[in-house]
């Protein structure tokens, strides 16, 4: 029945145009974005799941880095004790040659001089190794604090996404080792063979010290790996959700930009239409 009150078709068409346009603005936004969910409407739960998922990741990513720390840290401190290791090595020498019957007073004393040289470069190796301000060889800080490497508990890194996801890297105090070093005398051939002891002894401590360098090392680097693919996956998982399927989302705004002009043009005919109508009363 033609009417001139109220305008039904006119109405209609605004209505699908409304919807239509605003089916093509967020098909367009979801575009230029390259997010699937450019606001919370879009999709709730895959929302929720993604904000999760990024904070995961964000965390990881931390840990990750922890790690890197982790590794720096232990390469130093093998760095060190590698030192350490051939100087000890050499100051055995130097005891091995103070028991030669063919060392008299005077060369006794330069070895003595030496091997004196050398125990202050393993103590300055020692108290000189430090990551970040932290000793690591020995317990006390330049500042007087106390070092968490070389605690009872060692220094703890967050590994994961819960605060339980933890490596603890300890690594062992030389200042007693440093302190005997100072004391031995090689001037005599009873002083001579008890350092060789006593280095015999440093020199196997510093390899065990090693060893379980290298170990805590292979933990972390397995550790950065399995953290390593964890951030893959997630991106992946999260990607899947929120990432806009670029082909799809043209179809879709190309779709709904033919429906958006097909609807101003159903709204123009129809307010024509109105026109139309009057002229039955001229």
């Amino acid at each position: 029945m033609p009417v001139i009150g109220t305008n039904t078709a006119a109405n209609t068409a605004v209505a699908y145009l409304n919807q239509n346009s605003k089916a093509e603005s967020s098909a367009l936004a979801k575009i230029s974005s390259g997010s699937n969910i450019t606001s919370a409407s879009d999709d709730a739960a895959g929302l929720a799941i993604s904000t999760t998922m990024k904070s995961d990741i964000a965390v990881l990513q931390q840990a990750s880095t922890n790690v890197t720390n982790g590794e720096s840290v232990l390469n130093t401190a093998d760095g060190a004790l590698s030192n350490i290791s051939d100087v000890l090595t050499r100051m055995k020498s130097l005891a091995a040659e103070a028991q030669s019957g063919s060392s008299d007073s005077s060369s006794l004393s330069d070895i003595q001089t030496e091997f004196a040289a050398l125990a202050t470069e393993v103590s300055n190796i020692a108290n000189q190794t430090t990551f970040n301000g932290q000793s690591l060889l020995s317990t006390t800080n330049s500042d007087g604090t106390t070092s968490a490497f070389t605690s009872s508990s060692g220094a703890t890194f967050l590994t994961g996404t819960s605060s339980s996801d933890t490596i603890s890297v300890k690594l062992s105090d030389l200042s007693s080792m440093i302190t005997a070093l100072s004391s031995l005398d090689v001037t005599t051939a009873s002083g001579a063979s008890a350092a060789m002891s006593t280095l015999t002894t440093d020199i196997q401590s510093i390899s065990t010290d090693r060893a379980s360098v290298g170990a805590q090392l292979e933990q972390l680097q397995y550790t950065g790996d399995t953290i390593s693919t964890s951030i893959t996956n997630l991106q992946s998982a999260n990607s899947a959700i929120s990432d806009v399927d670029l082909s799809s989302e043209q179809t879709t705004y190309t779709n709904e930009n033919t429906l958006t002009s097909a609807a101003v043009t159903a709204l123009s005919e129809a307010n024509a239409m109105q026109g139309e109508l009057l002229k039955v009363l001229q």
